[in-house]
């Protein structure tokens, strides 16, 4: 059978894609032109709404469980002064299930994506890369070479997540628009270390800059960070990083071990002047790449993948292929809005000499939101604190004829979801979650502990597949929900 969708580049963002069209029998095929997985930890630092995105995808528990939530970081400043923060990691909310951001490899999340699309019936196609493509109307027309022997492969869209050089992106003519920072470097490395605890993140401030060396959880590895001034040796020789360590910690008992990755990071901002091409659509690193401050490239990949995904799988399956204009509608502005807090953060830590911030409200992307989209509808005034096209909170205390159970245990699966506290008639085909007193119906719920009217008020809402809100209606107007799906071409 012939792919749906060609997505060049088995990073987060391509993984992330193919889950979501795979758990939707959507076909694909993913490329990657790296014979192998990719070693090393690069970004490791991963958001609470990545968190529920991988929850919802089913694999949240396979990355707990190679990560640490809320890492203390000990930082030692210039005069010899310590301070440790974060020991006590903020309590689940209600509202947030994972309240603080998580440490683990980004090698750990490719491979946890890879083993959750094998159980999906995929697999990334290594040593593959994309050469060239043509579009027309009806398709694409891509040419991919293996060992040296070339094929095409005709599908009806094409995605670049191949990187910041992405193949696709230059192909395609889209503008990459920023800049290249060289003065702001950074030396980054894997290696074992003797003679530190793993009990921290451990951040050393010193007049030549700053150098960290963070414990990798699930690894016998720690990420090593020194930034690298002008006219400072870049050299990612094992001397060379155990010298910036000792001059700038001052301390001769930590001793570094051979690399096993090591790269020299330079400070590219840019973001594409389009997310779309035709039948041609760019995510993650090629479409908006930015300093690692904040912790929200990786983040934002998948989160792009998350959007495209499930508009491409109801495209295939008949909806208006004006659904896909929303992609970039909605996710462009979100890539501005991190580029700012990067540049912001980047900013901060060369004032003060390499002072890093640790992750706070403005980096977690639970205020990640499609205000005004295309796809938000409803009757509630600006002055409402949720409203459609905001991220749909969680809510614990709640009560089914199986038991306990949490918002996201019940809209766990990509699919649109109707929660009412109101008589409606039924919405067939569509998931559907009935607030109720005494629950007896696989389709009720009571709200025992308050927290779902606290967070919805007594509403009718209509949940995306991607867990934000299309519709809200305090009105209860039953009929909003087939008019917005009729709307948008999208079958129940």
């Amino acid at each position: 059978m012939d792919p749906q969708v060609l997505i060049a580049g088995a990073g987060p963002a391509g993984l992330m894609l193919a889950c979501e069209l795979a758990r939707r029998d959507v076909p694909f095929r993913l490329v990657e032109a790296a014979p192998g997985p990719r070693p090393g930890s690069r970004g490791k630092g991963v958001q609470p709404r990545t968190l529920e995105v991988f929850d919802d995808l089913g694999v949240v528990g396979r990355v707990l469980a190679h990560g640490r939530m809320a890492m203390p970081i000990r930082a030692t400043a210039a005069d010899g002064r310590v301070t440790l923060g974060g020991t006590e990691p903020p309590a689940a909310r209600p509202d947030v299930p994972y309240p603080a951001s998580l440490i683990t490899p980004e090698w750990r999340i490719e491979e946890t994506l890879r083993l959750r699309l094998a159980e999906l019936g995929g697999a990334v196609e290594f040593g593959t890369a994309l050469e060239s493509f043509a579009q027309s109307g009806e398709g694409v027309s891509a040419v991919v070479v293996r060992g040296g022997e070339a094929e095409t492969i005709t599908a009806r869209w094409l995605v670049g997540c191949d990187g910041g050089h992405s193949v696709v992106r230059k192909q395609a003519g889209i503008a990459f628009v920023g800049e290249t920072r060289d003065e702001v470097r950074m030396i980054v490395a894997d290696l074992e270390v003797d003679g530190l605890e793993r009990d921290a993140w451990h951040m050393w401030r010193h007049a030549d800059g700053l150098v960290t060396l963070c414990p990798l959880p699930s690894t016998g590895v720690f990420q090593y960070q020194a930034s690298i001034a002008p006219g400072q040796d870049p050299d990612l020789g094992l001397a060379n990083m155990q010298a910036i360590l000792d001059r700038r910690s001052g301390r001769a008992d930590i001793r570094l071990r051979e690399p096993e990755w090591s790269s020299l990071w330079r400070a590219n901002i840019r973001l594409v002047d389009r997310y779309r091409e035709g039948r041609v659509f760019l995510a993650g690193d090629a479409a908006h790449i930015h300093s690692p401050a904040g912790g929200q490239g990786m983040n934002t990949g998948i989160q792009d993948s998350y959007n495209l995904g499930w508009k491409l799988a109801a495209v295939a399956n008949g909806a208006s292929p004006a659904l896909l204009d929303t992609y970039e509608a909605e996710r462009r502005p979100v890539a501005a809005g991190v580029l700012a807090l990067s540049n912001a953060r980047l900013k901060q830590a060369i004032e003060q000499n390499g002072l890093v911030v640790r992750s706070d409200a403005s980096t977690m992307q639970l205020g990640v939101g499609y205000r005004g989209s295309a796809l938000a509808r409803d009757d509630r005034d600006e002055t409402a604190s949720l409203r459609a096209g905001d991220r749909a909170p969680d809510a614990t205390g709640l009560t089914t004829p199986e038991g306990g159970r949490r918002l996201f245990d019940l809209t766990r699966g990509g699919r649109f979801t109707v929660l009412t506290f109101v008589a409606t008639p039924a919405f067939p085909g569509l998931r559907t979650l009935r607030v109720v007193e005494e629950p007896t119906g696989p389709d009720d719920l009571a709200d025992t502990e308050g927290h779902l009217a606290e967070a919805y008020g007594h509403a009718l809402v209509l949940i995306r597949p991607d867990g934000y809100i299309a519709l809200i209606s305090d009105a209860g107007d039953a009929s909003a929900v087939p008019d917005y799906l009729a709307a948008i071409g999208v079958t129940a």
